[in-house]
């Protein structure tokens, strides 16, 4: 059985004060010995340390929201992943809509940043998603399939059993509209089976595959309960302890019901 996996993206919220606020509400209320699912939390560049510092021996973990795939050099402004995990990073967000709308990321990048994660022994969340256009075009699948083509180029399935793919129409980041549980599956389904086919059925069976676009403590239980999604990466909602844990113990109650129903 895949564990859920829980993601809070703050994308460019919080300092390293309220960033630490937030992370003792997030503590206070999850109980380690109780929870069978994963925690990350993805704060800013400057906030990384002290989240690291604070979730240490905790049921949190702490992961980047990109990263350089080049270990040093004359790359201004950027971030290797040497300089994540020195900090105990064990995380790292790949091309997130945003990074390719705004900074020019592509599935090329993408691959190559997938590999120096993979090497640095960090995991990586890759994401994929179509426009509003795109899925009224009837093109969602199509376009899904060459990012993760792309993303997935000489990546051995050894290591591709271990990453996560967070399904995020770009069409419900931060817009308040949510894909339906049964549109998210949907996806969610095409996107193990195109591994599948890229790989193997073991291989794509393996893979955790979150959903993420507006994901709330309200609509969170229907959405992961579907077959196939393991999970949501959420960006505002992770923003408030309270409506994140919700989410978390949402996920939580996923995992214990299907234990039961083994």
């Amino acid at each position: 059985m895949r564990r859920q996996i829980i993601a809070g993206n703050w994308k460019m919220n919080g300092t390293i004060a309220s960033g630490s606020i937030l992370i003792e509400g997030i503590n206070g209320t999850l109980k380690e010995d109780e929870l069978s699912v994963d925690v990350v939390v993805c704060p800013p560049f400057t906030a990384l340390e002290r989240a690291v510092t604070m979730t240490r021996n905790t049921s949190i973990v702490v992961g980047a929201q990109t990263m350089d795939y080049h270990d040093a050099g004359a790359y201004t402004g950027e971030i290797s992943p040497l300089m994540l995990t020195e900090l105990g990073v064990r995380y790292v967000i790949l091309g997130h809509s945003e990074r390719r709308d705004y900074y020019g990321e592509t599935d090329a990048t993408v691959n190559e940043k997938i590999k120096r994660a993979f090497h640095h022994n960090l995991q990586p969340i890759v994401c994929v998603g179509e426009s509003l256009a795109q899925r009224e075009s009837n093109e969602t699948m199509t376009f899904i399939e060459s990012q993760l083509q792309g993303a997935l180029q000489h990546i051995p399935k050894e290591q591709v059993q271990q990453l996560i793919v967070a399904y995020e129409p770009i069409w419900a980041i931060g817009t308040g509209k949510t894909a339906t549980a049964e549109q998210a599956e949907e996806v969610c389904a095409g996107i193990r089976q195109y591994i599948s086919k890229l790989y193997d059925k073991a291989t794509a069976a393996d893979v955790r595959i979150q959903y993420g676009g507006s994901v709330k403590a309200e609509n969170a239980y229907e959405i992961l309960s579907q077959p196939n999604i393991d999970g949501a990466l959420v960006g505002g909602a992770s923003l408030v302890a309270d409506d994140f844990t919700s989410i978390i113990m949402s996920a939580q109650q996923v995992a214990t019901d299907m234990l039961h129903s083994n």
